[in-house]
């Protein structure tokens, strides 16, 4: 059965949420293209990454070691717990105790490492290896390691998300199985809400933005929206995904409560990462969340039945349910590495090689990041996980688009919906407009 780490995982979905860590000015790197070690020589590559808990850890030296028996001329220097901060001040500054190669949990500061060159372009190493990515790796995972036309990073496993549901909270309330588009979901979100005083017996769903991984993006993902217009403008204000996205989220919160009644029911419930997690305890019935949540809510016992379902979507797309928001881990090359070549085999093996992704997904507990690992039969993984595999191979799924600044757009989005949500800001169209002129003078500023 799969579990997950709440270390790795509140590092993953910080990072994607919040964009919390945004890089500084990188130096220039020149394209993968100038690369001329001899990687069949013997070497020895620095590998930097985020991950930290122990498992985790071990299943990374376990795949360098599968790395290394095929490889036995390339040596391989793992340092782990590695923040972007860490890594971009590493990028910066080169020398000899740099990274070769770079594994990041932060998405949304692909952007940030293609246009300032910290990373190489890896087209030509795809090319020269004969492999084509977009056969190779899910459509929102080929979105999310490149920007405007520089892949510079590749896709080193990934996160879908879904919905969590208690099977037994639903036959209690008579509802036969998931909700599969938004008015579904949300007459069983009130249907499965038991009110007590000013408070909650049982929420339905918690839609509020601050309710852990119902963030304004993850809500979007499933209405399929485009964020940027062909000239690069933030199209919020235009394309009618957002208003329909926002419309939707704050009617429920409007009909489970209201914003201040669910805020205070959300500062008595439990911690994200910890095992009083309030679907784990039942005061939640439904929960957005990420493959992860799978294992830590097996690992607190629940008195409940737990099943697991692709979120809703929107009624006018019903034929599309079964899609999802994906993100991810990403591995990158380091411009200021004199050891490209071999850095590639490296990362290679790690993003293409079916059974070294394999491997490591099984190990990790993550998604696998490439359509032949998604189907290969030595994944193992509980029943219910094979919805977060179906999700990250589902070709309508999504994720959101690199950008020069990072995730700073996300951010500002993000605290627009804070503002809607709490009645801060009434029109939501005028809110619209001038939340994507302050994205489009932000990015203006970070070119």
């Amino acid at each position: 059965m799969p579990t997950a780490l709440p270390e790795a995982v509140r590092k993953a979905a910080f990072a994607v949420t919040a964009s919390a860590v945004l890089l500084t000015a990188a130096c220039t790197g020149q394209s993968g293209s100038g690369a001329t070690d001899d990687p069949s020589k013997d070497t020895t590559i620095t590998f930097w990454h985020a991950w930290s808990a122990p498992n985790e850890v071990k299943a990374v030296r376990s795949l360098i070691a599968g790395f290394e028996h095929a490889h036995p001329n390339i040596h391989v220097n793992v340092v782990g717990n590695m923040t972007d901060d860490k890594i971009n001040q590493a990028l910066r500054a080169g020398g000899g105790k740099a990274p070769d190669v770079i594994s990041s949990f932060t998405t949304n500061n692909v952007g940030k490492f293609c246009s300032s060159g910290a990373l190489v372009d890896l087209n030509p190493f795809f090319e020269k290896s004969g492999i084509d990515p977009e056969k190779t790796f899910p459509k929102p995972m080929n979105e999310y390691t490149r920007f405007d036309g520089d892949r510079c990073t590749v896709p080193l496993l990934g996160d879908a998300y879904g919905l969590y549901y208690n099977r037994t909270a639903f036959r209690k309330s008579g509802i036969a199985r998931p909700p599969r588009t938004w008015s579904e979901f949300a007459a069983d979100a009130k249907k499965l809400t038991v009110r007590r005083g000013e408070g909650y017996q049982q929420l339905g769903f918690m839609p509020n933005y601050h309710g852990w991984e119902s963030t304004t993006e993850h809500y979007l993902g499933q209405f399929s929206p485009t964020y940027f217009d062909k000239d690069g403008k933030s199209n919020l204000a235009k394309d009618p995904a957002f208003e329909k996205g926002f419309t939707l989220q704050k009617k429920l919160v409007d009909e489970l409560g209201g914003f201040r009644r669910l805020e205070r029911f959300r500062a008595t419930l439990g911690d994200e990462w910890g095992p009083r997690h309030p679907f784990h305890t039942g005061q939640v019935a439904m929960q957005l969340d990420g493959e992860w949540r799978l294992g830590m809510v097996e690992q607190a016992e629940p008195d409940f039945e737990v099943g697991v379902a692709p979120l809703p979507v929107p009624d006018d797309q019903a034929a599309q349910y079964g899609k999802g928001y994906i993100t991810g881990t990403v591995a990158g090359i380091a411009a200021t590495s004199h050891k490209q070549n071999a850095a590639w085999e490296l990362v290679k093996y790690m993003t293409t090689d079916t059974d070294a992704v394999v491997g490591f997904a099984n190990d990790i507990h993550n998604v696998p990041s490439t359509f032949a690992a998604l189907k290969s039969p030595k994944l193992k993984y509980d029943p219910r996980f094979k919805t977060f595999l179906d999700i990250a191979a589902n070709p309508h799924s999504t994720t959101t688009p690199a950008s020069v600044n990072g995730g700073v757009y996300l951010v500002t989005i993000q605290q627009f919906g804070y503002d809607y949500e709490s009645g801060k800001v009434t029109d939501l169209r005028a809110g619209l407009r001038k939340t994507a002129a302050q994205i489009d003078t932000d990015i203006a500023q970070a070119r």
